[in-house]
């Protein structure tokens, strides 16, 4: 069973570019780093049948095999016993080669015990053979040089083996769940925060694996103690919200909604039972586990500083504010309709304050505020109008609702000096003079002195071009206002 959680939607207009940009490291990586090392493997297991060293080592690993079996316990590994042996009977002397050359735990076994295994000419021939492919082979293999070695522990490669992969099955995986993942928590940070929070999962992730399987060299690369971070980042910053998620079980899919971190411990259980029982498989649970506490903990830690959601990450998915949107304004749009007014406007208040981009709302605000022109109410939405009409580049419509408003309003509350003074410079530039010297003379009997100069000489500037020198005169000499 396979759970990925599914609340929000990606917004290409504002596209992940950190993720992508991961995704792509990560192909190139593997694409080009990595493309070297089937040649060296291949290199270095022609190098080993060359020197007959499967003679040597083979009857000692499956005694190290039953060692492990029997006096620690390492019960899964009788099914590896069995794989080579049969290997063996069937004389496949390339995959038994590789087999003993990829096991690190047993090549380290054999380098702590070579002196009791070996008489010293077999010793020597060992050391010297196996060492060359070592050092000239293996060692330029991406996953033993910039893989995280619990054993070798480093900085550097707490962050590089989150960049490798074993092959373009684990490479694809990664990059869909990165994707799936990435984009809603780049959203949630931020590209910046995300990228850090990224790397500090996957090293996190990495020394938990480490303290797990202290002494190893069994090498560890992939994104998965990464993104496994996310998923634990995911469900902690919606915290006990229902979100949604998508599950597939065989070939049923569907979707379902839960408190977020419901799914936490779910996601942490699977990790652990996986590696109790799922044998030698190879794939690291415990990274995994590591990654989901470690993300988790992040947020929990630093999510009311360093990594603190954005506000607007929140907000309800565009279909779903135009949904609520649609039906607020059915409900207004209904009181209108039996006339309840009172109750109308306090709709279309809520909806003002939730979506004070939608014009149409303060449209019948305005109409409805208009039903009282004594009330304070009117001059307010009638202010709002005309500011919303100038951003929006509607002349006309600015100049009838001022217009309206002195017939109406005025007489109970003035609009302001700057209220007229927009109304004239909105009227020049639509070369309508008579409203434009209308606006004048309201702003010249309002107490804002300067203004009324400066629109005086807008006003005899425009009559000089229409080469009308009377009116032009007219306002050049005209007194300050009073």
């Amino acid at each position: 069973m396979l759970i990925i959680p599914a609340e929000k939607k990606l917004d290409w207009k504002h596209p992940p570019v950190v993720t992508l940009g991961l995704m792509l490291a990560c192909l190139l990586v593997f694409v080009f780093y990595q493309a070297d090392d089937v040649r060296l493997q291949a290199r270095a297991v022609e190098r080993y049948l060359e020197s007959d060293l499967q003679s040597l080592e083979a009857p000692l690993y499956e005694t190290y095999l039953r060692r492990q079996i029997r006096l620690e316990g390492k019960a899964d590994r009788v099914h590896e016993l069995q794989d080579f042996q049969d290997l063996q009977a069937q004389q496949e002397d390339l995959w038994v080669a590789l087999t003993l050359l990829m096991d690190r735990e047993f090549y380290q076994y054999l380098q702590e015990e070579q002196d009791l295994l070996w008489a010293p000419r077999e010793r020597q021939l060992w050391a010297q053979q196996r060492g060359a492919i070592e050092e000239e082979l293996l060692a330029r293999v991406s996953a033993f040089r910039l893989g995280l070695i619990p054993a070798e522990t480093t900085l550097y490669t707490l962050i590089t083996y989150q960049f490798l992969h074993g092959g373009w099955g684990h490479l694809i995986g990664n990059l869909v769940f990165l994707f799936l993942l990435g984009f809603t928590v780049e959203r949630a940070l931020g590209p910046g925060r995300y990228l850090l929070s990224y790397l500090a999962c996957g090293a996190l992730s990495g020394l938990i694996y480490s303290g797990l399987t202290f002494g190893s060299h069994m090498p560890l690369v992939g994104a998965s103690g990464s993104i496994s971070g996310l998923m634990g980042m995911y469900v902690a910053i919606y915290g006990l919200q229902r979100i949604r998620f998508f599950y597939f079980v065989g070939v049923y899919f569907n979707y379902f909604r839960a408190p977020a971190l419901v799914i936490l411990p779910v996601w942490i259980g699977k990790e652990i039972y996986d590696y109790w029982f799922a044998g030698a498989s190879g794939v690291a649970y415990l990274a995994h586990a590591g990654g989901l506490v470690a993300g988790a903990g992040l947020v929990w830690l630093l999510g009311r500083s360093v990594l603190q959601v954005k506000d607007e990450f929140y907000a309800p998915e565009p279909e779903e504010q135009d949904r609520a949107f649609t039906e607020g304004y059915a409900r207004a749009m209904a009181s209108i309709g039996r006339m309840e007014f009172d109750l109308a406007r306090r709709q279309f208040g809520e909806l003002r304050q939730s979506w004070p981009d939608r014009f149409v709302v303060l449209e019948h605000l305005y109409q409805l505020d208009k039903l009282r022109p004594d009330l304070p109410a009117y001059r307010e939405s009638a202010r709002a109008m005309l500011n919303e009409a100038l951003n929006r580049r509607l002349p006309e419509r600015m100049v009838a609702v001022w217009k309206e408003y002195l017939r109406l309003g005025e007489p109970h509350q003035p609009l302001e000096a700057e209220d007229h003074n927009r109304v004239l410079f909105a009227s020049l530039k639509q070369h309508d003079l008579k409203t434009a010297e209308k606006a004048f003379e309201r702003l010249r009997h309002s107490n804002a002195p300067l203004l009324a100069q400066e629109a005086s000489q807008l006003l005899a500037d425009e009559f000089d071009k229409r080469q009308m020198p009377s009116k032009a005169q007219y306002y050049r000499q005209m007194p300050e206002a009073h």
